[in-house]
């Protein structure tokens, strides 16, 4: 039988761990602030799921559409970013419950060395933008020890 405080232990133990393996990407795990986004009121949430063959990044974009939407890769960094802005008709009036979110956000990634950034493909579909980053096959040398 657990208890609460033993579960809790557990689930930092868990948090600190899955952290760690993502350190890589810069990103914390469920949408955590990254240095980037410290300064901004809100970032989109995002999946990274990776395979032998490329990284792919879906972040969640509603109310969006792609001319409003930027992606840069700069000093080994992949840059989401974007503005939305509050709709017009709402202007008027007094809003009562304000849940969505507005205004400009910056997502930064850090990329790992193998990543082909040249060959970085996006596309957006219902609200959603989903990033293939290829990844490049590792390459070194065995060197003889004389």
């Amino acid at each position: 039988m657990y208890l609460d405080s033993d579960l809790g232990r557990f689930e930092n133990s868990v948090s600190r761990l899955f952290d760690g393996f993502w350190n890589d990407f810069d990103v914390a795990k469920r949408g955590g602030n990254t240095r980037a986004n410290r300064n901004n009121n809100w970032h989109p949430l995002i999946d990274i799921h990776e395979n032998d063959n490329e990284i792919t990044i879906c972040a969640d974009l509603p109310g969006f559409t792609k001319d409003k939407i930027n992606i840069d890769v700069r000093d080994n960094a992949l840059i989401i970013s974007g503005k939305l802005e509050r709709d017009e008709k709402y202007k008027e009036g007094t809003t009562h419950i304000q849940e969505r979110r507005y205004g400009t956000f910056t997502r930064t990634l850090s990329l790992p060395s193998n990543v082909k950034t040249e060959n970085i493909t996006a596309k957006f579909e219902q609200g959603v933008l989903e990033l293939k980053l290829p990844k490049s096959s590792p390459t070194g040398m065995k060197i003889a020890v004389q």
